[in-house]
């Protein structure tokens, strides 16, 4: 389980560090920085897998992303006794760092920019200066098990390190490169944890769907995240351990309806039956909200849960009548997986509150994300480094 999330120099998050638990929940008013935690989250996921670096440019470039005020917030900014206003040069490389803890093992990326000396056309795409493995649960030189910089990559052997002999391309990354589970298995371990994590953020609803049509059947244990392969996903719950869960879901947010699957030359289409109606409805007459809902539903009752779930306002064109199903199904998914839920919605809030879940307001501080409540001074223990 991953116990904290650290992000620095992005968008609003100029440095915020988040505890996690096994039911995390997230909220604040609009323009708090809701989404940009929700995307620095996949932005750590994309460094797996060779995506960082192309998520980055996509998003307008390293420039597009990184925070935009002030490089130090002054107590005296902050009482309003002086404006707020920049420095004359910049005392701190350009940074965008990000990091977590999990219960073993940590993970630390910052990316920066090209030095001016380098003879390269592509000086506004982002590098990575720096990457760690550490024991959990906090960087520090003892703690250090893998350290990547410009000088190359060590690895702790006892009490010494051993260089590994070669420099990585600027633009890779190293659990990308470096996923030996004999000679990293440090590595390894927290590619493997990180591979395991999904993300369902605005699901294509629109009558152009993928999940409205008919689509080539294949068992799938986990829904993608777009959610084309939700026929798929649906039989494949449908059959196993987990049918009984997704009937009562889809029951009781929609009246009794039944949601089941038809085969025709090897492609499937999702259909509903509900009572009262003298056919069943194919998934391109559903409403959006009725799709929204087989998707969440399909999500969380995967048969082979992600290591991490990352939902990103879920309650999107729901009823509040089924935001009760929602939150119960989010409920069971935390038996099986770790829930992380960024929501507007007071009424899933309040349905998923309990004892044992996190749950973190996200307000706004002289332009800078903060969670309510924390101070200057608290939440979990995080130390960035120096490059």
């Amino acid at each position: 389980m991953l116990t904290t999330l650290a992000v620095k120099g992005y968008r609003s998050l100029r440095d915020l560090v988040v505890p996690l638990g096994p039911l995390t929940v997230v909220t604040g008013a609009n323009g708090t920085g809701k989404s940009s935690l929700y995307r620095a989250f996949a932005l750590l996921a994309a460094g797996a897998s060779g995506r960082l670096i192309g998520s980055l440019a996509r998003a307008g470039g390293l420039s597009s992303v990184l925070w935009a005020g002030p490089e130090t917030v002054s107590g005296a900014m902050r009482r309003g006794e002086v404006e707020v206003q920049g420095t004359a040069s910049r005392r701190a490389p350009v940074s965008l760092a990000m990091g977590f803890v999990g219960d073993d093992l940590g993970y630390l990326i910052d990316v920066g920019l090209p030095a001016p000396d380098v003879s390269t056309m592509f000086l506004r795409d982002p590098q990575v200066k720096r990457e760690v493995v550490f024991a959990a649960p906090v960087l520090r030189p003892a703690s250090t098990l893998v350290q990547r910089t410009a000088r190359g990559v060590r690895v702790r052997q006892g009490r010494g390190w051993e260089d590994v002999g070669w420099r990585l391309a600027p633009h890779a990354c190293l659990l990308d490169e470096l996923a030996d589970p004999v000679h990293f298995p440090e590595v390894a371990s927290v590619r493997a944890q990180v591979l395991r994590w999904r993300f369902y953020d605005s699901f294509r609803v629109d009558a152009g769907a993928p999940a409205r049509q008919p689509q080539v059947g294949t068992r799938t244990e986990v829904l993608s995240s777009d959610g084309a392969d939700l026929a798929s996903a649906v039989q494949t719950i449908l059959e196993s351990a987990w049918a009984e869960p997704f009937a009562e879901a889809v029951g009781g947010a929609f009246e009794g309806a039944r949601v089941s699957v038809t085969e025709s030359l090897g492609r499937f289409q999702l259909e509903m039956r509900q009572a009262g109606m003298l056919r069943a409805l194919e998934a391109s007459e559903w409403s959006d909200g009725t799709l929204r809902f087989v998707l969440l539903a399909a999500a969380l009752l995967s048969p082979q849960p992600p290591g991490l779930l990352v939902l990103n306002e879920p309650e999107s064109s729901l009823h509040p009548d089924a935001l009760a199903q929602l939150a119960r199904l989010i409920r069971q998914a935390t038996g099986r997986t770790q829930v992380v839920v960024v929501t507007h919605s007071r009424v899933l809030v309040a349905a998923l509150d309990g004892a044992d879940v996190v749950a973190h307001e996200l307000v706004k501080d002289l332009g800078e994300t903060r969670i309510a409540g924390q101070g200057l001074i608290g939440g979990a223990a995080w130390d960035w480094g120096r490059r």
